[in-house]
This record gives structure tokens, sequence and C-alpha cells, in this order.
């Protein structure tokens, strides 16, 4: 596997106390920092902005926000194309990975599953500044829908038909001749995970390493359905390896949105202490304008979104 590759003798390099740099990025171009965000969540927050600022939800708008983003810009990802391009009102051709998927959750918000036709559009919208492939694009809107369908309190087989019905939906925004699309393989992978008596990372990594689009939002998914923890969802991934972040991102929001108490409180007060980069305003802000797309989130409690 890549990690024993990369750490022959044991992982290494990641200890330290919140705040601190990480020791392998010392000195790097960019100097993480324990317990920092990355690019998911700068980029979801920017979303999230975008909605507060114009309705219904514009790519224009969510445009002007990710002109701001500066976390894992580099050539050979999207961001990168579009920060130097420096439109907000760009129209990706192309760009299949997940970049789209991994800020789509504030659409799923906003929109009610009941209007999966405008939550699709928001999802496409979301997407395309930097995205423009059906994979993106569709695994964008299946994220979207399953935060849906979470926050309105539906069982995890509720959540997984909402996540498919919008993936299969977006499809016709972004017609390709490529198979297979990612409903199928969120709903191949979420069937074989789901039948299995526990998940183990190796396996799980064996198998669908989250290396590549149909892999990584599949998974995120499934491992959000399954498991049903943001908490588990998220040491699962950690330990999977891959594009990690990604998915514990993606599947933490799924999850997190699904059952709330099961987000970790001490992370997410080391995380919000660290980053303090107006998270939870701006949730709190995405909360109470809900009211007018059809929907109504729980109250805030200890600080946290969706705990009510």
């Amino acid at each position: 596997m890549d990690v024993q590759r990369w750490y022959p003798t044991g992982i290494a390099g990641f200890h330290g106390r919140p705040g601190d740099v990480i020791p392998r990025y010392a000195g790097k171009r960019y100097e993480w920092r324990i317990g920092e965000t990355t690019d998911d969540t700068e980029q979801t927050i920017a979303v999230a902005r975008a909605i507060l600022g114009e309705r219904p939800v514009s790519h224009v708008a969510i445009g002007r926000e990710l002109l701001r983003c500066r976390k894992s810009a580099h050539p050979g990802v999207s961001l990168w194309s579009f920060l130097q391009i420096g439109d907000p009102a760009r129209m990706a051709s192309d760009g299949d990975g997940c970049g789209a998927a991994m800020r789509a959750a504030p659409v799923g918000v906003f929109y009610p599953s009941s209007r999966l036709d405008d939550l699709v559009r928001g999802a496409y919208e979301s997407a395309i500044p930097t995205h423009g492939g059906q994979l993106a694009v569709c695994a964008a809107a299946a994220v979207a829908g399953a935060v849906a369908a979470a926050l309105e309190g539906r069982s995890g087989a509720e959540v997984l038909t909402v996540a498919l019905s919008a993936a299969q939906k977006a499809e016709t925004l972004r017609p390709s001749e490529k198979a297979p699309a990612i409903a199928h393989s969120i709903e191949q992978i979420y069937s074989d995970l789901a039948n299995r008596k526990q998940l183990v990372a190796d396996e799980v990594a064996g198998q669908y390493f989250p290396n590549k689009p149909q892999h990584i939002v599949p998974l995120a998914i499934s491992l959000a359905l399954i498991t049903q923890s943001a908490e588990v969802t998220a040491l699962l991934a950690a330990n999977i390896g891959g594009d990690s972040d990604s998915v514990a991102s993606i599947g933490g929001a799924i999850a997190g949105a699904l059952r709330p108490d099961t987000v970790n409180e001490q992370w997410f007060e080391v995380v919000s202490a660290i980053n303090q980069d107006g998270l939870l305003d701006v949730a709190a802000s995405l909360a109470a304008i809900t009211s007018t797309s059809g929907r109504a989130i729980g109250p805030l409690r200890a600080g946290r979104p969706g705990s009510g």
C-alpha cells in the first residue's frame, strides 16, 4: 500500500500541538498547521457565502468567492486554472475531479430534497466554475442531495435514494458518452460495503482506494450512510488514505447532518479555535435563510449547527 511505501518505518512527522506547523510541512510551499482545515472546508465556506449573498444559487457569485480561495492552489488542480483566468463568470468545459463535490454541502442545506430540480441546478452552478465534466457535476449533485435528505431526518436508505436521483438528474446537464456514471459507482460501492460484517480500512483501501473520482465520492457517501457517524467516517477516511480529507469532509458532512450527535466535540473545538474562519457565523446565517427555500433547520446548540 502507498502508506507503507511513503512511511516504511511508521507514520511520523504529524505530531505536535494544535496550531503548530505540522513537522513534515515545515519549510514547504505551504506550512499546514495541526488542526487547520484544507481546501475542502475553504471552498465549502465560499459556496455558503455565495448563497448568502445571492439567490438562487449562481455560478458567478460562487466564482467571486472561489477567487478568494488559496489553499491547495497549485499547477495541476482545477482551482489553479480558475484563479489564473480570474473570471468569476467562467464556466469550465471539463474537469472530473472531486473538487466540485467537496464544496456542495451548502447547496443541500439551502434546498430541500422536495425541490430536487433546484437542488441539482444549484449543485451544477457550484461546480461549473472549476469542474465541467459529468462525473464532477453529478457527484456534486449526489452530495447536495444526500445532505438535504439527511437534514430532513430521512433514513439511510432514503438518503441514498435521493443522492442517486440527484446524480441521475444531473446527467442531463452534462451529457457524456463515458461509462459508468457516478450514480452507478455510488450504488455499487454502497451495496458492497453495506453487506460486509465490518468495515476494515485496509480491505476498503485495497478495493476502493480513493485516488480517483469514481471512488472518492461514492466511498464518502457509503461510509457516512453505513456508519451513520461523522467521527467514525473521518477515522476510516484517515486510515484508508488517498484523498482522505475529501472523503472525510464529504462523508462527515452527510453523517453529521444525519446524526449531529456523532460529531466529535473536542475535534470541533480545536478546529474552530485554530482556523477562526467564521464557519459558525456562516452556518448560522445559512440556517436562518433556509425557510425561504421551504426548509427548516434545527436550532444551534453548543455552537454547532444543526445539532438541536
